[in-house]
């Protein structure tokens, strides 16, 4: 079968879905009419999961699903699926974890993956697959016609094969018995001692190449800053090594999704919302860690990205950036010289060149990717000049050639809004704005949750995905989880009730549809979710951190906030269904270690209450004495409709704060000075103990 026109693809919502609307393989997306075609026809799935985003699912989409005889055999031999796996992170999880099953090693994009027709169990699989034999790959013409055969004349071996997998999924979504004795700190000692280890101490990060950020290492490492040196100093060293390096676009702001050599040097090119959220995030803490400007720069510069290029004008904020322009990876970053100097003059070019290595080799297919070479103390010695007149300089130079940039063909960008991206990204701008004084990025966010809740939260029930009006798909524990953390750090900034009932509503949601009332913790899927071969219920980070060890930090916040013990008792039971698998890798559960440390030394909790016009001036003396160990809310004293535990809290004339640890609240004090005063006690006496 050839197709003369689009394909099904043509109507999906999904940008990457869209861009092979015009293949000539006869694609389907996943819906249960494509999996009952292949029961009545007997013929096996082809299932390709990608994104939009991805290099070489670009690659093999030109290679072989372009190509007509490949299409012709797909279309003779396979019912064809496309799914993108931002859309459907349900299939992706399963799907790539029997991929790991059945060939013992990591996946990835594309995923490449032959399901039985009758039940959708995989029984064989790969990545990408090149058009002819190469690099010890077999050809993909070749494959289809080995697997169909494969098939149709093995199907006893394939039943047996399938029986070991699906029991081998089976255990994977299973923790065990929770565990019942006490829970301590040793796992957060070993997560950032195993992490210290793989530390590249010249360059940054962890291991080898290619590197990616890991955001929840950092954040793991940066934990009690001021208390764990070495574990600060990797964490800090990793993120000025990537702030001044190739992976942080140095013109436009915003990080790619990984370093492909050791250096931060060269990136895969594309943006991911996912990961720059929870960088925000980071590079506004190290920079009140250590008051080191590279990170409050890199902080600036990434949510001005954020602003200008990944927010809707409804609000909500885009998924991603393509790594390929006019089908070439980096070509809209990088440049020749002679193009810089065009555009510069004679002294913003000498400055440029020193600080962004154009003065040396070409780092990228004969062009220069930036990455910053010289430090501007270094360029104004050895040019003579003042350091803030270089500074100068350099800003005129970057104004010039970002203008010079926006006239090229700009990376295609992936429109979709989803839930828990931009509850990442919600979160980071909300945290920056708050410590930077910036309420313009308060605002951006403010708008997206606004979206969410308009948008994505209908009937009580939250999605997952909105494309062009539409939107769609059962949310998964990562929305949900997400989303109550992104309220809970608007509740810091700017107080409304209603966020902290939406959170409440999300958190019972969670708990009677997603919860393992046997075991502890939480599935990815909600009980009244499409019935797949496997109910994902996974602890570790991946490059997001895991929804449960979210979970555990959300309920047990909500529960020192709220003051019900059943959220509390929540986070605990999560955190010990997950104790087996923390114990043997600590350093692979960074965000279930976040919410152990506050399981077993709860941050304080700070309440001010006053009239709206004096809580201004409670917030300047406070927020002078920030600590990443106390959560403060401001709440207006005319509140109502409070959680017991808060109503309680009663102001004096002129307001009152309470200083709370764990459950249990000091006396009030009745001026913002004399609070500030007590916290200077506390912590000089912690520094001294």
């Amino acid at each position: 079968m050839n197709l003369a026109g689009p394909n099904r693809l043509a109507t999906a919502t999904s940008p990457y879905l869209q861009q092979h609307a015009h293949n000539p393989v006869d694609w389907w997306p996943w819906c249960a009419e494509a999996l009952e075609r292949a029961r009545r026809e007997d013929k096996p799935i082809l299932l390709s999961v990608g994104y939009s985003a991805c290099h070489w699912c670009h690659v093999m989409a030109h290679e072989s699903f372009e190509d007509i005889e490949t299409a012709r055999l797909m279309n003779e031999l396979f019912i064809n699926i496309k799914v993108d796996r931002e859309e459907r992170p349900d299939l992706d999880k399963i799907y790539q974890n029997a991929h790991y099953i059945l060939s013992q090693r990591n996946g990835g994009w594309p995923l490449t993956i032959f399901l039985n027709a009758d039940d959708q169990t995989p029984f064989f699989s790969g990545t990408y697959f090149p058009p002819e034999p190469r690099h010890g790959l077999p050809g993909f013409k070749e494959l289809l016609t080995h697997v169909s055969r494969a098939y149709h004349e093995q199907r006893d071996a394939i039943g047996e094969q399938n029986r070991s997998l699906k029991a081998a999924l089976a255990q994977l979504a299973e923790s065990g018995e929770a565990y019942k004795n006490k829970l301590d700190s040793r796992p957060i000692t070993e997560g950032k001692k195993a992490l210290v280890q793989q530390f590249d101490k010249q360059h940054g990060g962890f291991g080898n190449a290619p590197k990616f950020p890991h955001p929840d290492n950092l954040a793991l490492l940066m934990e009690n800053g001021t208390r764990d040196k070495q574990a600060l100093y990797c964490a800090c060293l990793t993120l000025e090594k990537m702030a001044l390096g190739g992976i942080n676009d140095q013109l436009g702001g915003g990080f790619c999704r990984y370093s492909v050599d050791s250096y931060w040097m060269i990136p895969h090119f594309e943006k991911m919302l996912y990961d720059n959220g929870p960088l925000l995030s980071l590079y506004v803490d190290a920079w009140q860690l250590t008051d080191d400007p590279l990170f409050k720069s890199a902080c600036i510069s990434t949510a001005q990205w954020v602003t200008r290029e990944m927010q809707s004008e409804q609000g909500g904020y885009y998924s991603s950036l393509d790594a390929d322009s006019e089908g070439v990876e980096g070509k809209y970053y990088a440049w020749h010289r002679d193009e810089v100097q065009q555009a510069l003059s004679e002294e913003e070019y000498e400055v440029f060149a020193q600080r962004y290595g154009l003065n040396g080799k070409p780092n990228f297919e004969g062009k220069w990717h930036l990455h910053t070479s010289a430090s501007i103390t270094d360029i104004a010695e050895k040019l003579d000049l003042d350091a803030r007149h270089v500074q100068q300089v350099l800003e005129q130079a970057q104004h010039k050639l970002m203008a010079v940039r926006g006239n090229r063909a700009p990376p295609a960008r992936d429109d979709k809004i989803l839930t828990s991206w931009n509850a990442l990204m919600i979160y980071g701008m909300v945290h920056a704005g708050r410590i930077l004084n910036r309420p313009d990025w308060i605002d951006s966010a403010a708008r997206a949750l606004a979206f969410i809740r308009g948008e994505l939260w209908l009937n009580g029930r939250l999605l997952a995905v909105h494309k062009d009006g539409v939107s769609h798909l059962d949310a998964y524990l990562d929305d949900h989880v997400l989303l109550i953390k992104a309220l809970l750090e608007m509740l810091k900034t700017r107080w409304d009730t209603s966020y902290l009932n939406w959170a409440v509503d999300i958190a019972e949601l969670l708990i009677n549809h997603f919860e393992d009332n046997a075991a502890g913790g939480f599935f990815f899927t909600s009980d009244d979710h499409e019935q797949l071969i496997q109910r994902p219920k996974t602890f570790t980070d991946d490059a997001m951190p895991s929804g449960n060890g979210v979970a555990a930090q959300v309920f047990g916040e909500l529960a020192r906030l709220s003051g019900d013990m059943h959220f509390h008792d929540t986070a605990e039971k999560t955190l010990r269904a997950a104790w087996n698998g923390i114990r043997r890798a600590p350093h692979a559960h960074a965000s279930l270690l976040l919410a152990l440390g506050d399981q077993l030394d709860p941050p304080e909790t700070l309440i001010i209450r006053a009239r709206q016009e004096e809580l201004p001036e409670w917030r300047e003396v406070i927020t002078q004495h920030h600590s990443p160990k106390r959560n403060t809310y401001f709440i207006p004293s005319d509140e109502t409709e409070l959680p017991d535990f808060l109503a309680r809290h009663l102001p004096k004339d002129g307001g009152s704060g309470w200083l709370c640890q764990g459950y249990e609240c000091l006396p009030p004090i009745n001026s913002p000075q004399a609070l500030a005063d007590l916290i200077n006690q506390k912590e000089h006496g912690q520094s001294d103990s």
